[in-house]
């Protein structure tokens, strides 16, 4: 790259994405220009900046997850058409938001893109003439080869051994022959002061969680946009990082570098771990705030 630019002299400006190879063979062959990054790869990196931050916080990524439904007490006031639970406010949600869109005359599959849902989803939806025909009902836990060793787990949790490397140990001398993983996941609805053998929905991961956060609100999933609300209110650094990518996003879709010197403040201000490559791309020396366009 350097040999080459300096066998073409007066260059005023090249474009190149965020590798540090490329940044300095153009400062030695033409230490006059000015180095920019197109749109394009400046949001090629931001999803996987965001997914660096969600990494660092995989402690907060269950909180996406809805909790599970209560046992419902016996009696009239259990009755299913009185309970108010999570089930029921997200069938009742993607049942407004579905005839919402075919009542207007829309296809299905019109339906499924705007909505972002499976279209077998949409379908259910749309030919259920009320909610309450749509409520999932939970579905009884299969047995595993973990399930002998429940009780000794919620026993040991209960005298103080919180830490599932040593459960797993313990009950591996007893004969369990499964993964500290099983082990790992049996225990944690006990962290929140669950069941044991609560069955849950799995969390995100981080790749998810920066592909909802990279994506426009209004292009969100009824499902993506109601888990990544429960995240954002639960973990704050995550709700910065949305707000930042939001923001980011608005100057690339304005073509306005204007804001580009605040939002590198604010986000060092920030200070979100793994968020100083993005800063570095955005800012290093040689490049221009209209680099963002």
């Amino acid at each position: 790259m350097a040999a080459w630019l300096r066998t073409h002299p007066g260059v005023e400006v090249v474009c190149r994405d965020g590798s540090l190879v490329y940044c300095q063979g153009i400062t030695d062959g033409a230490p006059d220009s000015v180095q920019v990054s197109d749109r394009f790869h400046l949001w090629q990196g931001l999803p996987k900046r965001a997914g660096d931050v969600a990494a660092a916080h995989r402690g907060c990524l269950p909180s996406a997850v809805p909790e599970p439904e209560p046992a419902m007490p016996p009696g009239p006031a259990a009755s299913s058409d009185q309970a108010d639970t999570p089930a029921r406010r997200h069938a009742k949600n993607l049942f407004e938001a579905v005839h919402a869109v075919t009542d207007t005359g829309r296809s299905l599959n019109a339906a499924a893109r705007q909505l972002g849902l499976n279209r077998r989803t949409v379908r259910k939806y749309a030919q259920a003439a009320t909610w309450q025909e749509c409520v999932r009902r939970s579905r009884p836990r299969s047995p595993t080869s973990l399930d002998p060793y429940l009780e000794y787990l919620r026993q040991r949790w209960e005298e103080g051994e919180y830490t599932a490397t040593v459960l797993h140990q313990e009950i591996v001398a007893k004969g369990y022959r499964g993964h500290y993983q099983r082990v790992k996941m049996a225990v944690a609805p006990l962290r929140r002061g669950l069941p044991i053998d609560t069955p849950r929905e799995r969390p995100p991961s981080p790749r998810q969680v920066a592909r909802w956060i990279t994506t426009a609100p209004s292009r969100r999933g009824l499902h993506a946009a109601e888990a990544l609300g429960r995240l954002l209110e639960h973990c704050p650094e995550l709700d910065r990082t949305h707000d930042l990518v939001r923001q980011f996003a608005a100057m690339l879709d304005a073509h306005d570098a204007a804001p580009l010197t605040d939002w590198l403040r604010t986000g060092r201000d920030a200070r979100l771990r793994r968020t100083a490559p993005v800063e570095r791309r955005l800012h290093h020396p040689g490049t221009t705030p209209q680099s963002s366009r």
